[in-house]
């Protein structure tokens, strides 16, 4: 008789401990616990079969893998914990026996613990550490802009996270690293590049903040103790890659020069910024030094085209010799390669083919080219801020992207720019200038959505739209949802004008390249271009009657229909067919609409045969991938519904918006002049003689109207 297996003992059940036992058998209270499982990142665990585990109960319970237990009994901060709670028994023995002096040095005895060995436990490489960098620096930057009287948060706790912040986006600053910005209601969303991984974090308004009762600090303080010495890791690595001193030094710690007020100094003792500021006097004089010789190159350039003819005949003569060695040279490697098994099918997209160390370092190339572009944005733009407008984050994106900035003396200390500097090329304000204030006709005078525009377009965008007084454009979201996502009409408008613009340049520089050289075959291009002369214009009149309005290939006029169609409250395509309706007539209207019925027919058809081949594909899945695939139907249907909502949204919002501006036009319309009554004309004449707006004129003009028409009435009936 084999050995009987009591209920609990062994499977489900054997491998799942509820919180109760876990806290029972590690002997700390709930409190440490909840701080050990937050630092060491065990979660609760939801069983397959609650009934099973629980033994046969349904009450609710937390459960937690029995491992994860095993896990945390051999942690060190956990006998930490145990004797910092066996400590504080002392202390409050001590006050309750009222031994002030021996409370008071057994509080400042307080045993303490580090979270060094966790981090690298946690984080075995940097870049899974820079991946968790998003969560730690959005709340590091919250708890530094709490209040440091609420008696929350401790005031030494508040100093720390701004530090580490501040240290952070110094990072950033001197390297470059800043990718994208947007401002919303919830705070500045910020997006940099370090170590080849986007992180993306949040940094509140500076506004005064008040600690809500309804949330538990002390779980967010478990989190935030973590997330500091994470932060503290990731700077002391990110500066010493760049042979920097960590921490860096201040100028002056109880001045508020925020970024200004670091002194950046190499392992060597030489300052970091005085250097970089040397190498960019030192490409400024190579580039006026390139501008001086600029001319000389394009007259060689223009003598070394005209020698391509001599060159093509001198070598002519040659191509034959050549030619006979490179096949000696082929059927030597032949041989040699006979043994090495070729590809037996083409690949039929780059996405099967293997790149190369030679394409790997192509692209880091270019990604560098195009980085280092970046970072010299505002190169050539000094900018001083006004007191009214965000110091510290303009000041973090315009340094990010190599411009000098300053500001006056009330917003603190550390600027490097005086307002009356002459160099001064941009001032950022948001508000009218006052009477006492002198308006420099040398700079520009834009809000500041001009500078986080400038950083997400990647260009110098034009300041009209931006100065004060001006209707703003909207300042649309960089981490836009993609193909899938919802795109604003002005992301792809702007996006239009963007290849425009450089298809325009790309134009401009054929046409010098074209100018500079001398063609010596126009000649006979000329010839054959009077041969093909009728062709050509047979088949550009054939394209002309054959070309709709919505396949012109120019863009101007793309632009202006969808301009004309969002201003109409109209979609474009919308917009197109009612043009079309009113160009052509009715007859066209019914010939198109039973080309679109027929149409329809068709799509449907393919939609049904390609539904029928889904389904026959679903029938040979398994069940776990029929689950998968059902769950990502799931969210590609639910992101549509969100894209289709947002939409819809638009949609309303410009129908309002075009009642709008087309309700003062309909009231200031005359009457006809055969129409007009006579009781109408002076009481238009008295709309006009006084300031009142178009509704009101017509209100107090029917209502003197009613008057003078009952009056009428009782007249008659007295009659």
């Amino acid at each position: 008789m084999g050995k009987i297996i009591k209920k609990g003992e062994k499977g489900a059940a054997a491998n799942y401990l509820s919180r109760n036992m876990a806290i029972k058998k590690l002997q700390i209270s709930l409190a440490q616990f909840r701080r050990l499982c937050i630092i060491k990142g065990i979660y609760p665990r939801e069983p397959r079969n609650k009934k099973k585990v629980n033994k046969g109960s349904t009450a609710p319970k937390t459960f937690y893998f029995k491992k994860d237990i095993q896990f945390l009994l051999h942690e060190p901060v956990l006998h930490k914990l145990r004797e910092i709670r066996a400590h504080q028994k002392k202390i409050n023995r001590a006050i309750g026996k009222r031994e002030w002096v021996v409370a008071k040095g057994l509080e400042a005895a307080r045993p303490t613990y580090r979270l060094d060995h966790i981090v690298k436990e946690r984080y075995p490489s940097f870049n899974l550490a820079v991946r968790d960098l998003d969560d730690a620096l959005s709340m590091l930057a919250l708890f530094a802009t709490l209040p440091t009287h609420s008696g929350v948060i401790k005031p030494s706790t508040i100093k720390e996270c701004a530090r580490l912040v501040s240290e952070f986006q110094h990072y950033v600053m001197i390297a470059g690293r800043l990718k994208k910005v947007f401002v919303s209601i919830k705070g500045i969303y910020y997006q940099a590049d370090i170590g080849g991984s986007d992180v993306t974090w949040i940094v509140p308004h500076p506004f005064t903040q008040d600690t809500p009762r309804d949330v538990d600090f002390r779980i967010m303080a478990t989190f935030l103790e973590l997330y500091e010495t994470l932060v503290g890791f990731i700077n002391y690595k990110l500066y010493t890659d760049l042979n920097l001193v960590y921490p860096p030094k201040m100028r002056d710690e109880t001045s508020d020069s925020g970024l200004a007020g670091f002194v950046v100094e190499t392992v060597e003792g030489n300052n970091f910024l005085d250097a970089l500021a040397a190498e960019d006097d030192a490409a400024t004089e190579a580039a006026g030094v390139e501008g001086k010789n600029r001319k000389q190159r394009k007259e060689v350039q223009k003598r070394v085209k005209n020698l391509g003819a001599a060159l093509d005949q001198i070598t002519s003569s040659t191509q034959l010799g050549a030619e006979e060695e490179e096949e000696d040279v082929a059927e030597a490697d032949e041989d040699e390669d006979a043994d090495i098994p070729t590809a037996v099918v083409a690949p039929a997209d780059a996405s099967e083919t293997v790149p190369s160390l030679l394409d790997a370092a192509k692209i880091n190339a270019e990604a560098s080219a195009n980085s280092g572009a970046n970072q010299k944005l505002f190169g050539n733009c000094v900018f001083f801020l006004s007191r009214e407008v965000p110091r510290n984050s303009l000041e973090f994106v315009i340094k990010a992207f190599g411009g000098r900035v300053g500001w006056p003396a009330t917003s603190g200390a550390g600027a490097s720019v005086a307002e009356t500097d002459g160099s001064v090329t941009h001032q950022i304000v948001d508000r009218p200038l006052g009477a006492g204030e002198t308006r420099h006709s040398q700079r520009e005078y834009v809000q500041p959505q001009w500078v986080y525009d400038c950083v997400n377009a990647g260009r110098l965008i034009k300041t009209k739209g931006y100065h004060v007084g001006e209707m703003l454009p909207a300042h649309l979201s960089p981490f836009g949802g993609g193909k899938e996502g919802y795109v604003p009409s002005e992301a792809a408008l702007s996006a239009l004008a963007v290849t425009k613009g450089l298809a325009d340049a790309d134009e401009e520089e054929d046409k010098d390249v074209v100018e500079g050289g001398i063609m010596q075959d126009e000649a006979e291009s000329d010839e054959e271009g009077d041969d093909d002369d009728d062709d050509v214009e047979d088949d550009g009149e054939e394209e002309l009657e054959n070309k709709g309005p919505l396949d012109s290939d120019d863009d101007e006029a793309v632009y202006q229909a969808e301009l004309e169609a969002e201003a109409a409250g109209l979609s474009f395509t919308e917009y197109m067919q009612k043009k079309d309706a009113e160009e052509n007539g009715a007859s066209k209207k019914k010939a198109t609409t039973s080309h679109a019925n027929l149409k329809k027919r068709k799509i449907s058809a393919a939609d049904a045969e390609a539904a029928e081949e889904k389904e026959l594909a679903k029938m040979m899945m398994s069940k776990k991938e029929r689950r998968l695939y059902g769950q990502i139907e799931f969210g590609r249907k639910k992101k549509e519904a969100e894209v289709q909502k947002l939409q819809e949204r638009r949609m309303a919002h410009q129908k309002e918006e075009a009642k709008k501006t087309a309700e003062p036009k309909e009231f200031a319309k005359p009457a006809p002049a055969g129409k007009e009554s006579k009781a109408s004309t002076p009481k238009m004449k008295v709309a006009s003689a006084s300031d009142k707006t178009p509704v009101k004129a017509l209100t107090t003009a029917s209502a003197t109207s009613a008057k003078k028409s009952g009056s009428a009435s009782k007249k008659a009936k007295k009659a």
